[in-house]
């Protein structure tokens, strides 16, 4: 005998407790962007960084989100960063190498910058709207503001000078460095923002202030002291990452348009070394425009706002020489007191072994260990054994996971199990498991896969 299934229908708790007192939700969080249903209850469960900080959920409002390729991490974000966005959340997508953001940024009336070779230009030196909240301040925050500036840019040239040479720079090359900075902001300041090209001729002049920085008593001794370091910036400004480097910032961050993306896939075609300057400069310079709105907030000069950074394939941007971590461990730390939530994403821990040192791999699992939150999509049991290490999940929850990392069979059309499913978790509650159901334009918009897809999945990605 066939019985039909009965019909379903959906109420508030304070609606259906008059039809059935028993009626008990599952606990998932209320605040944020609606992500998918809770797996076992059917019930809405919703997320949001900044959102379940004000709430009091979560203590930071970093992310971090781990996944298999194709199992939807992407089609996550991007659903968190539309809710963002109608929440007033401003949105900087700090790198996008495949790309995958554009076309959501485009929609929601973004703007979309292309760097690369023939298109926008980044200066790495370039302090944005830092240097007009500077020139409103005086005393005591002008000079501590004066000395951020500074360590940002030397910061940025040392990660960039690591990265040519596949090495750190010497204590004697960075001392000069410095000076170097220093004196050509001294002779320009207020006109144009120096570039790695001005530096670089102030390094050739080699005047008196640097040959005494660089313990030289005459100019022979003072040109075979800073050889490598000449040698490494023209590299920055015509070796092979030459053309997007060494000029001015041709389109500037704007920090009032909803959504920003930094689309790389120009720059991505160039080759790996080229990708993570541009990806280093990206942060460097996103997170200094948010620190200027931030300083303009504090003077009265400017609303003080959210902001939602994304850094999508992180480590690409961290492999590529020794104190690459460091460098953007130092951007990142101070996010709650910035007002900015941060969403850090990746395949795999595993991509951790590929870093330089054992203390750049330490400083990289903190990335995940500071992470007020943790999505987990589809991954194998050896590397959530790992994952585990770092945040603890229960048996249950590996087996969970572990079970949306494969088909169970070779047979084509085999729907993946791991599509658009995620483990939220945060510090030692059990997690919750969502599945996200991709409606309306989503379709479109959050598909990375048009390329290959014969049919539109709308389960996700």
């Amino acid at each position: 005998m066939h019985v039909a299934p009965g019909a379903e229908y959906q109420g508030t708790t304070t609606q259906l407790c008059g039809l059935y007192p028993f009626v008990a939700g599952s606990g998932t969080p209320v605040a944020g962007t609606p992500v998918g249903r809770h797996q076992l209850w059917g019930e809405v469960a919703c997320l949001d960084p900044l959102a379940w900080l004000r709430a009091g959920l979560v203590t930071n409002p970093g992310m971090f989100v781990l996944g298999q390729p194709g199992t939807g991490k992407s089609a996550l974000v991007k659903r968190l960063v539309t809710g963002a966005v109608a929440f007033g959340t401003r949105i900087l997508v700090l790198g996008d190498p495949k790309p995958d953001y554009t076309p959501l940024v485009r929609y929601l009336g973004g703007q979309v910058i292309r760097v690369g070779r023939g298109l926008d230009k980044i200066n790495p030196l370039d302090a944005g709207p830092l240097g007009g909240a500077l020139a409103k301040m005086t005393g005591p925050a002008a000079q501590q503001l004066r000395w951020e500036l500074r360590s940002r840019r030397l910061a940025l040239l040392m990660a960039l000078a690591a990265l040519v040479r596949a090495e750190r720079i010497t204590n004697a090359e960075e001392v000069v460095l410095g000076r170097a900075i220093d004196l050509r902001d001294e002779r320009h300041r207020g006109q144009a923002e120096p570039t790695v090209a001005d530096v670089l001729a102030v390094l050739e002049e080699g005047p008196d202030l640097l040959r005494s920085a660089a313990r030289a008593r005459t100019p022979d001794r003072y040109h075979d002291r800073i050889a490598d370091l000449i040698f490494t910036l023209d590299l920055l400004c015509s070796g092979s990452l030459g053309g997007v480097f060494d000029g001015a910032t041709s389109r500037p961050i704007d920090l009032n348009a909803p959504a920003v993306s930094v689309d790389l896939s120009a720059v991505r075609a160039a080759g790996d070394k080229l990708l993570t300057a541009a990806m280093l400069c990206t942060w460097s310079y996103g997170f200094a425009c948010v620190d200027a709105a931030s300083a303009m907030a504090d003077l009265g000069s400017g609303a003080r706002r959210s902001y939602l950074a994304v850094m999508d394939e992180l480590w690409r941007a961290l492999r590529g020489g020794p104190g690459l971590v460091e460098h953007a461990d130092s951007l990142t730390r101070l996010n709650r007191s910035r007002g900015m939530a941060s969403i850090m994403i990746t395949h795999s821990l595993a991509d951790l072994d590929a870093l330089a040192t054992e203390e750049d791999r330490a400083k990289a699992r903190g990335f995940m260990d500071r992470s007020a939150i943790t999505v987990l999509a589809g991954l194998p049991p050896r590397e959530l054994a790992r994952v585990s290490e770092i945040t603890p999940l229960t048996a249950p929850e590996q087996a969970l996971v572990a079970s949306w990392s494969a088909p169970e069979s070779y047979q084509p059309g085999t729907r993946h199990p791991g599509r658009g499913k995620y483990l939220i978790k945060t510090g030692e509650r059990l997690g919750i498991p969502v599945q996200l159901t991709l409606v309306g334009p989503e379709l479109e918009l959050y598909d990375t896969d048009q390329a290959i897809r014969v049919s539109p999945d709308r389960s996700l990605r």
